[in-house]
């Protein structure tokens, strides 16, 4: 695999000129209009302006833990129908077993709103998210958004992205979602894959080339090269739908006659199109991969991007567990015992579960071709298990037709319906420092079972079904697929939308406003957000120096994802397995922004802010009643990988937060929702820090610095002796974005 170090211009798709050597009729900005992208971009874009574009999309789709708090948004800010297309799924609070009545009264919530506003509801079990979207909602050219962070149909010729709620609470108010022209990376393909790679092979050898150094990062990385031909659409759809581990801001593939065929066999031949780039194109970086070259991988802990070839750890055990172990104490934080090479058993690596499931694993191809692996043998009556959860009912059925069902259920494996749960936390929990193998999409700390302050500890590895299925027949020793020596069958894939048209409710886009919508008692109102103060104090009341925060961190997904309906509910759970004391710390000083807005005094309230404020009087005597607002700030070296839950963001603002510091953002996905929720993202250079845990900064005149677009926006750490300045950025924010942390949020914006 070969990252090229500038830019480069693609050739009748097939040929690679490096920009330093190009001699070509057609200018570098001409030619970047020939990416697919750059098309469907420019055909989306409502502002005239290519360089800041603000789109509307085609449509637009959410899962159980987002669309309540999105439509809920939505309502408050004046919503009244939905003006395209907009399918609710539950295929993550599927179980309705946690919390009581919660996660069924959220599913009424979403049927009702789809009869109310004019949408789609997928009933639980009947398909995850993503899958429901490429067999029903996909179309060439065509661009979605939805609030899950892997939405992504590059392969089919979909544009898409995932984003925090607010993001699609924009759509359905008609707005745009805005942003710069993304750079466009080509993911240049050649070859085709040996036998026992599969897509999250492929999926994983980019993630760790490519994550670390930020290669891709908010880039759309664009799938050209004569290797696609060489893959199938369910193959391009898994290696796909894992670009969102890169970064990336979407993706988008060539397609050709096997995507045609995918439409085709949907019964919806007319959403094909067929994109490639133009006759010489130019892309901001390259990614170039012999697909030959790849062999089956494996990701360890705790994150996709830490790879591995599974021959490559099977001949270094000891120095690779070694090394993982070491690297987990930094996301553990050094509070619990993590141990791997215990995992080892006369030389073999002992797992005791395997999981193929979801958007990434679940799809037909990938089940069928673990039932090959597996066919005539046996998982074991061991500690080993193993569970297979098809993307969607239609996946199940043609399974259970073609006998590859009946193949699985023979070996002892587990066949379950359509759920997203094994990868957030919330299905096939493991034992306590068991080790599971998973093609799902994620395998970050504190995720899949683990429960660091009661003493909890899981791990997850990602690898692909096949290498999943070789491991199975090995009884749980550690195998690469390539091991297995037998044929695969192929099966053809037929689908079967019956049970669809039996059970999904679709509206046909229309609205019935007479429908009342269904309030279960945890559903509650966002609470009320106070516009942006003149001057601001801010007390840090959590300190992260991981180099990478993940959402997962910032509020923990699993058995809290019950609790999305309820923004107070689940702010209790904020940050609870990486720093248990900031919900306390951060209530406390909400105390003083509560009184402000009941009109008293916040000293009363919070009385080590008196001799703060004594400071602050002897450099600004004027800051305080009337234009001071007080609250809470967290400082995190690189916050915000891994999923789009706005809650990350949310938790935080409905206990007081009023910012983040960092040196940097993840994701554009969580500095958005930052912003969507009145926050202001700050950033500080790498270094030492001015100011740490439990001290008190103070931002005079912050809200004229937002409102004048100011560059550099001096702070001031609060100290006993005085006032230690520092300084901070905002990075680039559109006007809109500018007014919505002025109004203190996104509803407050849409209330004007």
């Amino acid at each position: 695999m070969k990252l090229y170090d500038s830019g480069i211009f693609l050739v009748n798709g097939h040929d690679i000129v490096e920009e330093a050597h190009a001699d070509l009729p057609v200018s570098k900005a001409e030619a970047a209009k020939n990416t697919i992208a750059y098309g469907i971009l420019e055909a989306h874009n409502t502002s005239g302006n290519m360089e800041k574009l603000q789109i509307k999309f085609d449509k637009l789709t959410s899962h159980d833990i987002t669309f309540v708090g999105i439509i809920q948004t939505a309502r408050a800010s004046g919503l009244e129908k939905f003006p395209v297309p907009y399918v609710l799924t539950n295929c993550h609070n599927s179980l309705c077993a946690v919390g009581g009545t919660i996660n069924e009264d959220d599913h009424m919530f979403g049927l009702t709103c789809a009869k109310k506003y004019g949408g789609v509801y997928v009933p639980p079990h009947q398909a995850v998210i993503h899958q429901f979207a490429r067999e029903m909602l996909a179309g060439g050219g065509k661009m979605i958004l939805g609030s899950d962070s892997h939405t992504r149909y590059g392969a089919l010729g979909t544009m898409a992205m995932g984003e925090g709620g607010p993001e699609l609470v924009k759509q359905l108010l008609s707005q745009t979602y805005d942003i710069n022209m993304p750079g466009v990376v080509a993911i240049y393909l050649k070859g085709e894959p040996r036998p026992g790679v599969g897509p999250q092979d492929v999926a994983l050898a980019i993630i760790g080339k490519v994550f670390a150094n930020g290669y891709v990062k908010n880039k759309v990385m664009e799938f050209v090269g004569p290797g696609v031909a060489s893959l199938s659409a369910d193959f391009r759809i898994g290696v796909d739908v894992m670009t969102t581990e890169t970064t990336c801001l979407s993706s988008i593939w060539q397609t050709d006659d096997k995507i045609e065929e995918f439409y085709t066999i949907h019964g919806r031949s007319e959403e094909y199109k067929a994109l490639k780039p133009g006759a010489v194109a130019y892309y901001d970086g390259c990614v170039e991969i012999d697909l030959s070259e790849i062999k089956p991988m494996i990701a360890m802990p705790f994150h996709p991007s830490n790879t591995y070839t599974i021959d490559e750890l099977k001949a270094n055990l000891d120095d690779i567990l070694a090394d993982v172990e070491k690297k987990a104490q930094v996301s553990l934080d050094g509070k619990i015992p993590f141990s791997l090479r215990e995992k080892v058993v006369d030389g073999r690596f002992y797992v005791d579960q395997g999981i193929i499931a979801g958007c990434a694993g679940g799809g037909f191809e990938n089940i069928c071709a673990a039932a090959d692996i597996l066919k005539g043998t046996s998982i074991g009556a061991d500690a080993f298990t193993l569970s297979v959860y098809p993307a969607s009912t239609p996946i199940y059925m043609e399974l259970a037709k073609n006998g590859v069902l009946a193949d699985l259920l023979a070996t002892g494996a587990v066949v379950k319906t359509a759920f997203c749960g094994p990868c957030f936390g919330a299905g096939d929990t493991p034992a306590n420092k068991a080790f599971s193998i998973r093609h799902t999409t994620r395998n970050f700390p504190n995720r899949e079972g683990s429960k660091i302050q009661n003493g909890q500890i899981s791990s997850v590895a990602l690898m692909d079904a096949r290498s999943i299925a070789a491991t199975a027949a090995n009884k749980g020793f550690l195998t690469s697929a390539e091991e297995y020596t037998g044929s695969y069958t192929n099966q053809k894939y037929y689908f079967d939308k019956t049970i669809y048209d039996n059970r999904v409710f679709d509206s046909k886009g229309v609205a019935d406003p007479d429908v009342e919508i269904h309030f279960g008692p945890n559903i509650k109102d966002w609470p009320k957000m106070a516009p942006l103060a003149e001057n601001l104090v801010l007390k840090v009341v959590s300190e992260i120096h991981d180099p990478v925060t993940t959402t997962d961190e910032l509020i923990p997904s699993g058995e809290t994802s019950s609790y999305r309906s309820n923004p107070l509910g689940l702010a209790e759970f904020t940050l609870s397995r990486k720093d248990p004391a900031y919900v306390g710390r951060a209530k406390e000083v909400q105390k003083a922004q509560q009184a402000i807005q009941d009109g008293k005094c916040p000293l009363d309230a919070l009385a080590e802010l008196k001799p703060v404020m004594d400071v602050i009087h002897t450099q600004f005597p004027d800051a305080g009643e009337g234009n001071l607002g007080v609250g809470s700030t967290i400082f995190a070296v690189k916050p915000g990988d891994g999923s789009a839950r706005e809650q990350a963001a949310s938790c935080q603002k409905v206990l007081g937060g009023w910012a983040n510091i960092a040196n940097e953002y993840a994701t554009k996905r969580y500095r958005s929702n930052l912003i969507n929720w009145g926050m202001l993202p700050f950033l500080i250079q790498e270094g030492e820090l001015p100011f740490h845990n439990d001290d008190y900064l103070f931002f005079p005149e912050i809200r004229r610095a937002v409102e004048e677009k100011a560059d550099i926006i001096k702070g001031y750490v609060v100290k006993e002796d005085g006032l230690k300045e520092f300084e901070v950025t905002l990075g680039e924010l559109t006007d809109d974005e500018r007014e919505i942390i002025l109004k203190g949020c996104l509803i407050n914006y849409n209330r004007r």
